[in-house]
């Protein structure tokens, strides 16, 4: 069972996917700074110093001032600037995967492309042919002015 196991885990498309994982997760805190350390802030100074992770309602109706707070207190909240966020990071997420899926879009009609315009390389055995063909063909007409 461990034999198999381990044939399991090594097999090409396991490791990729390990790989592809371990990639994404990455990507996915890179997005994540994008989005909340170069992107909301300055559209939170177009919006009068708004900043998006603080923005909620508060359920409870007691006021608190921040959500930290309010999540302190155990209070019912709706988070929706951070749903602001996370949608953004969907979109940024989306745009790259779209423009790395297009560019291996682009990579294999460009080889498809190649394949099209290469001329098949001949057939040996029907060159072979050909020859002997050929050569029969000259035997014939030999024989046959000897012959005449």
């Amino acid at each position: 069972m461990l034999k198999e196991f381990r044939e399991f885990a090594m097999r090409g498309n396991v490791v990729d996917l390990a790989v592809g994982l371990i990639i994404g997760a990455a990507f996915g805190a890179i997005v994540t700074s994008l989005v909340d350390d170069i992107i909301m802030p300055p559209i939170g100074m177009l919006l009068n110093g708004v900043d998006f992770t603080d923005l909620f309602i508060d359920l409870s109706g007691q006021g608190y001032a921040s959500l930290a707070l309010a999540q302190e207190a155990g209070a019912p909240t709706i988070n929706y600037g951070l749903f602001v966020n996370a949608v953004i990071k969907f979109i940024v997420i989306a745009f790259a995967v779209f423009l790395l899926v297009r560019a291996m879009n682009r990579l294999t009609r460009k080889e498809e492309i190649k394949e099209e315009q290469a001329p098949p390389a001949p057939d040996p055995v029907l060159e072979s042919q050909q020859r002997l063909t050929e050569a029969i063909e000259r035997l014939n007409t030999n024989l046959e002015k000897r012959g005449a």
